[in-house]
């Protein structure tokens, strides 16, 4: 299929790299070297299971995703096919709204472009310390005066159909985010107690404390607002404790989600529990490779043009800080 035969319903799934010229493309290492995360950075993400303030988007492309968001949030029942979840209020809150969508970037070139953008490839890949996959995306949106809770969880705790855990979540603000507006919530150091069970995602926002011992509950005292601009990312590790509050302000709060999974991760859905969530996701059949068009390879570290710059990209593997030509 050519470019110039996108339609409303082409599933740009189909399209293997950037279909617009929305994000330029670096081809050398020294315009790589720009999207660089320092070591202080890399290490603190594996200290503390996250990192904030990664400038992702201009003005520019957020005000574009923001148009494109208006017509995914309005699409017709043929458009809504091409999407894995779709739910318009997910809020179990009858008096909230939280707006909820996974597999955008099969419908809108600004959406499926994102998933190129190098300042996210490069710090994905030096947190995650190899090439990666595109696992899904996700859409937030909280209206003002009403928006819903998205309660306390772990990532992984509903990726348990792919193995191993090898995966990263990057959360984008598209608009700027704040606690009056129902930012996003890290508990520091989180990722270190384990998979814990589901206990809910749009409903009780402190279900999850059931489930916790003492320790864990004190260390919600010191949990930390993670309040951007827009267009700026925080990323987080897969068992990170995170969960945004109400948004009761004058203003949205819409995010963009990008989650990734290291290449060579398998299906594991024989016997998962939940299936029916998966109806519309793309097969994972069990200890399958996930290398489809839907899973595309985002970052490849033995690519050409990277190669003379590996030797000075921190990078977090083997549980250790190291260069990424180690």
């Amino acid at each position: 299929m050519k470019k110039n035969e996108i339609t409303p319903l082409t599933d740009l799934a189909d399209f293997t790299g950037p279909i617009a010229n929305i994000f330029q493309q670096p081809t050398t290492a020294a315009e790589w070297e720009q999207y660089v995360l320092s070591k202080e950075q890399v290490n603190f993400f594996h200290e503390y299971g996250y990192l904030s303030g990664v400038k992702i988007l201009t003005e520019d492309q957020v005000d574009l995703l923001n148009e494109e968001l208006v017509k995914l949030q309005s699409v017709n029942e043929e458009e809504k096919k091409l999407f894995y979840h779709y739910e318009s209020n997910e809020s179990e809150d009858p008096s909230k709204v939280l707006f909820h969508a996974i597999g955008g970037w099969r419908l809108t070139p600004g959406f499926h472009d994102l998933i190129w953008s190098p300042a996210y490839r490069m710090a994905a890949y030096q947190l995650m310390g190899e090439p990666f996959r595109f696992f899904h995306d996700q859409l937030f949106c909280k209206p003002a005066k009403h928006g819903g809770v998205v309660a306390w969880h772990q990532d992984y705790s509903y990726w348990t159909f792919t193995k191993p855990m090898q995966h990263l979540t990057c959360w984008i603000g598209l608009d700027d985010a704040n606690k009056e507006n129902g930012c996003l919530y890290y508990v520091p150091g989180s990722h270190k107690w384990g998979l814990l069970p589901i206990t809910g995602l749009a409903g009780d926002m402190e279900a999850v404390r059931g489930v916790l011992n003492e320790e864990q509950n004190a260390a919600f005292d010191n949990k930390f607002a993670n309040e951007l601009p827009k267009g700026y990312a925080s990323f987080h590790h897969p068992l990170m404790m995170h969960g945004s509050y109400a948004n009761y302000s004058e203003r949205s709060r819409r995010a963009v989600v990008l989650n990734s999974m290291a290449d060579g991760t398998l299906g594991n859905t024989a016997g998962y529990e939940r299936m029916a969530a998966l109806e519309h996701f793309p097969p994972m059949p069990q200890d399958q490779v996930l290398d489809n068009q839907f899973f595309p390879l985002l970052f490849d570290d033995r690519a050409s043009e990277i190669k003379n710059l590996l030797g000075s990209i921190p990078v977090l593997r083997n549980n250790a800080i190291q260069n990424a030509s180690e």
